[in-house]
């Protein structure tokens, strides 16, 4: 029989899971005098009020510096003074922030604070590695930690807004913004989500080290096709109630405080006038409380979409679609009142907006103290705070994925002098990732003084250089490829070494926003230098330092040993060099499959198995016929210096229809390690086509050598179900294959039948 459960009934059972451990995520909107508070509030102001509070602008002036007397900023700050900003981005600073809110609440005529908001992606003056590296970690706590860590420096300096968790769910590492997310998986996705919107806002919203954060991009942003940032989606509904929103729904259910609508078109849509994502789905079927505030500029990006007709019609479309905030887009401070007189856009929506944005402010504390957030004395103790660059290098070491480790090869020799290859060993900068606005070049420990503070022997060759030219956030990296000098020098020091260590890969600011790649290769002649290297000694350690998987084929091919160090963030050095010589043994998994070549991109474990899936006598199954079908390496790969053995794997099935699962670890080394077990399910027959695997449990822990460990998983109608193409969830009686092991596709399986 299928028992079925209403989408929003599913959002509650689900929450059950994302939230995890049994703990009851904080619920700040269940503030009893909260809500008489905003409705006293909303009836003194005027039409004009209410829509200054759903308009955003980005930092407009020096607020320590001279008033402005003409142009945008002067536009700007005569509409601060009327009550028509409800909330800035991009003011850094206790002394900034402050001066704006001061305008805010002491020269308008209501006195509504600010709300300040910034990317605090993964970090703000201290940075932890870039997202996707540190969902390698799996572990929620040390991803909680992080960004608990970067809401206490945030809010320092004035922020209580974080644009950040995204929890867009992508298969394409063509995509640049794949290093802002948690990789390929929803459900490892919908955990991490949620992990950091706790990070974030902690257990009082209230608290002046606590802030809002917001979960994005509503909805289908990492589906871009041919992974071009900004480009069409196009995906079934399977996909989208299966895939894209179940970390939406986990974020909502762990009371997100904001949710940011997508770039992207979806049915034909621009999100940010979709109604039934906006309205219908958020906050009709699971009950959002919070706000909802467009991606930059994305209402007036409705006009090229050929989805508007001018910035006016935008206007009405976002509002009226359930878009309460407009950022950069001026379409709401310009033409929303007279859409209102009009009686194209209801007062009641303008009211449901302004009662979100005015909530979440109140429980913030703005109203309480609008300066909470602005205190010089709290910037000076927590930016660069030693507390913080060991959060740093807890979970910069966590997550580092150990890919290949032929004969042993690592950990290093101390005693052992190596040769050390690469302009990105020596780069204080590039290991701090794309996002890292809050943060000063130059302040990442390098892979060169991480092996100083070890205090071992090491010779350098830069070789040539990766980038010409400058480095900015908003524009084109200019790479090297005809400048060969230094290549003839560290081939040399190659030669008469025992040991290489190579450290290659992307600049920091080749991932993220904008940074879309067809060639997935090392850039520049970073592969012409490790083939020269390679050919006078292959005694080879890849460090790789990346913000996205790369397809890197022939170093699988002839290197022994591959590390994946990701961008690692403010303590990258000491976590490398503290995992080359053994301080630290890797525990990493891959959250996003590797490709063989870009040519297999989209990549991903969970697909469906088509009616031809093969292997064939002939060619006509579903595969290609210069590589295997299989990546390069798998979804939740990563290998230890420790080695894991699983046995007496078990099944039992209850009669409430919950399933248990457990299996013996043990580790057989003499090496301590941590491993992460994950279970995968396989429902075989179901009216909608069930991926070939699924992840439906992970736990990882820590092994003493020879030590043994029984782990163990409770499947219930949650991990069973599946939304179906209406977006009800269902359960459907059938037989299930599990499998639980090391990766998506290493592992003991069993089947087992539920009625």
């Amino acid at each position: 029989m299928t028992r079925n459960y209403t989408f929003y009934t599913a959002a509650f059972l689900l929450a059950l899971v994302f939230t995890g451990c049994g703990q009851k995520a904080p619920v700040y909107s269940n503030h009893p005098d909260i809500p008489a508070k905003v409705e006293t509030l909303l009836a003194k102001m005027t039409l004009e009020e209410k829509v200054g509070q759903m308009n955003q602008y980005n930092g407009f002036y020096d607020a320590t510096g001279p008033l402005p007397e003409e142009g945008d900023a002067r536009h700007k700050l005569e509409h601060l003074r009327n009550g028509w900003v409800g909330s800035v981005l991009n003011v850094r600073g206790a002394k900034a922030t402050r001066e704006l809110q001061r305008i805010a609440v002491e020269e308008t005529r209501l006195g509504i604070p600010l709300i300040f908001g910034l990317d605090v992606i993964h970090g703000h003056k201290t940075l932890a590695p870039v997202p996707l590296g540190e969902a390698a970690s799996w572990d929620m706590q040390a991803i909680e930690k992080s960004a608990r860590m970067a809401a206490v420096e945030a809010t320092a300096v004035g922020q209580n807004w974080t644009f950040a968790p995204m929890v867009d769910i992508t298969r394409d590492a063509r995509w640049g913004r794949v290093m802002e997310g948690a990789g390929e998986d929803p459900f490892l996705g919908a955990h991490i989500g949620v992990a950091r919107v706790k990070g974030f806002q902690g257990d009082d919203l209230a608290a002046d080290n606590t802030m809002a954060a917001c979960a994005k991009h509503f909805a289908g942003y990492g589906f871009s096709e041919s992974g071009r940032d900004y480009n069409t989606v196009d995906v079934g509904t399977s996909t989208l109630y299966n895939v894209i929103l179940p970390p939406f729904l986990a974020t909502v259910e762990a009371d997100v405080k904001t949710v940011m609508n997508s770039f992207n078109t979806l049915n034909g849509i621009p999100a940010t006038g979709s109604a039934f994502l906006q309205r219908t789905i958020l906050k009709e079927r699971w009950g959002f409380k919070g706000f909802v505030v467009s991606d930059w500029g994305s209402g007036r990006e409705m006009i090229p979409h050929g989805y508007a007709m001018d910035l006016n019609h935008a206007a009405e479309l976002a509002a009226n679609a359930g878009s309460d905030m407009d950022m950069e887009s001026y379409a709401y401070v310009k033409h929303l009142v007279a859409l209102v007189q009009a009686g194209k856009v209801k007062e009641e929506i303008i009211n449901d907006a302004v009662r979100r944005i005015l909530t979440v402010k109140f429980e913030l504390g703005l109203f309480d103290d609008p300066y909470r957030y602005c205190s010089e004395d709290r910037e000076k103790k927590w930016l660069y705070h030693p507390e913080h660059q060991q959060v740093a290098l807890d979970v910069a070491k966590k997550s580092i994925v150990l890919l290949k480790n032929d004969a042993q090869m690592l950990p290093l020799n101390r005693a052992q002098n190596i040769a050390v290859i690469g302009a990105l060993a020596n780069d204080k900068t590039s290991p701090l990732g794309s996002w890292r606005i809050g943060s000063d070049d130059g302040t990442a420990i390098s892979v060169l003084e991480g092996l100083d503070a070890l205090g071992v022997p090491y010779a350098f060759a830069r070789g040539p250089e990766l980038v010409t030219g400058p480095l900015a956030f908003s524009t084109e990296l200019e790479f090297n490829t005809t400048d060969k000098t230094g290549m003839k020098a560290a081939v040399a020091l190659a030669k008469k070494a025992k040991t290489v260590v190579m450290v290659l890969g992307e600049h920091g600011l080749q991932t993220g926003e904008g940074r879309s790649r067809t060639d997935l290769g090392l850039p520049g002649l970073q592969q012409e230098l490790l083939e020269q290297v390679y050919a006078v000694n292959p005694n080879i350690v890849l460090v790789l330092m990346n913000g996205r998987p790369l397809a890197i084929p022939w170093a699988d091919e002839h290197l022994p040993a591959i590390l994946e160090t990701w961008h690692l963030g403010s303590q990258s050095g000491h976590a490398i060099a503290q995992t080359l010589y053994g301080l630290n043994n890797p525990s990493g998994k891959l959250p996003m499959s590797f490709p063989r070549n870009v040519g297999q991109c989209p990549i991903y474990y969970n697909h469906l198995n088509t009616g031809r899936p093969g292997p064939g006598t002939d060619v006509f199954w579903s595969h290609y016929m210069d590589v295997p079908n299989s990546p390069l390496y798998p979804f939740g790969y990563g290998l230890s210096y420790a080695s894991f053995a699983y046995a007496n794997l078990s099944v039992a099935v209850k009669e409430d229809g919950t399933v248990d699962v457990s299996v013996q670890v043990t580790n057989e080394s003499e090496v301590a390690g941590a491993e992460v077990t994950q279970l995968y399910l396989h429902d075989r027959v179901a009216s909608v086509a069930r991926p070939v695997r699924e992840l439906k449990g992970f736990s990882k822990n820590h092994f003493n050598p020879g030590e043994s460990k029984t782990v163990s998983f409770r499947l219930t109608h949650k991990e069973l179900g599946f939304f179906d193409n209406n977006g009800t969830f269902i359960m459907e009686p059938g037989t299930f294959d599990v499998m639980v092991g090391t990766s998506s596709q290493e592992g003991l399986s069993a089947t087992f039948d539920v009625k």
